[in-house]
């Protein structure tokens, strides 16, 4: 029986491109395939005939609306996967993820609380977030009273720069986020590569170890008066918007299955 290396979630042309360079017979899916773990063996649904095929590695870059199952379907199943099944289990969520992250970084901070559809006074200005999913949106900055549909987290407003922290293995980059307002984001045309920071870089390196990825990128502020704050903890960040990072992932992926 042969044994196939499975991508999941890239894009077709980022999928076939590291589909090109394996030793091991192989196929993606760029949607969110069935899967079966049985007597210790991973099946994953194909888009062609035969319905399943055995896998032996699996490489998962996305994040579905409806995927929470799929990733632990690949942490019961415990074999080659690529990132860290559990990992990514703990942080998937959004917000829990985000509370287990303030267990390990250097650069935590209190957060407020709110359930949905209760009134919250906020002290000063501030920023609601609510949903578990990373998208970058579902925030809301304030002053005064906030109520909202979902549950939220309430933080402080911080004046200052938003940056990305990567790292693919131990490659790292560190990314200053932009935005046409107080929203900075990664896929604006002003994101650029900066110089890192050692002590967020550090930080970064003790959450990735701390969650077992091969793969993160971590949220911070950097307060106009030098103080950082760390935002979020992305288990899929996005590996396209630089070319250097996308030949960084491209090359660790290869050579992961590869070995």
């Amino acid at each position: 029986m042969k044994d196939y290396a499975c991508i999941v979630g890239l894009d077709d042309a980022e999928a076939e491109e590291i589909c090109g360079l394996l030793d091991l017979p192989n196929f993606y899916r760029a949607t969110l395939p069935a899967l079966k773990v049985q007597a210790g063996q991973l099946w994953v649904e194909t888009e062609t005939r035969p319905r399943f095929l055995p896998v032996q590695k699996v490489v998962y870059h996305a994040i579905y609306e409806d995927d929470l199952d799929f990733i632990t379907g690949l942490s019961f199943w415990g074999g080659q996967c690529l990132p860290n099944p559990r990992g990514m289990l703990d942080l998937r969520l959004k917000l829990p993820g985000l509370l287990r992250a303030l267990d390990h970084t250097r650069f935590g901070f209190p957060r407020e609380f709110v359930s949905a559809r209760t009134h919250f006074q906020a002290e000063r200005e501030s920023v609601a977030k609510w949903g578990n999913w990373h998208c970058g949106e579902n925030k809301e900055r304030f002053v005064g009273a906030w109520s909202g549909e979902e549950t939220a987290i309430i933080e402080p407003f911080i004046t200052g720069s938003a940056v990305r922290v990567v790292m693919i293995g131990e490659q790292a980059w560190q990314i200053k986020l932009e935005g046409n307002d107080w929203l900075k984001s990664i896929h604006h045309a002003d994101a650029d590569f900066m110089e890192i920071d050692p002590d967020l870089l550090d930080d970064t390196r003790r959450l990735k170890a701390a969650f077992g990825l091969e793969v993160i990128a971590n949220d911070y502020m950097i307060g106009d008066d030098g103080q950082r704050w760390l935002l979020e903890v992305n288990h899929i960040p996005n590996v396209t918007r630089f070319p250097e990072i996308w030949r960084a992932y491209r090359d660790y992926t290869v050579g992961w299955l590869n070995a």
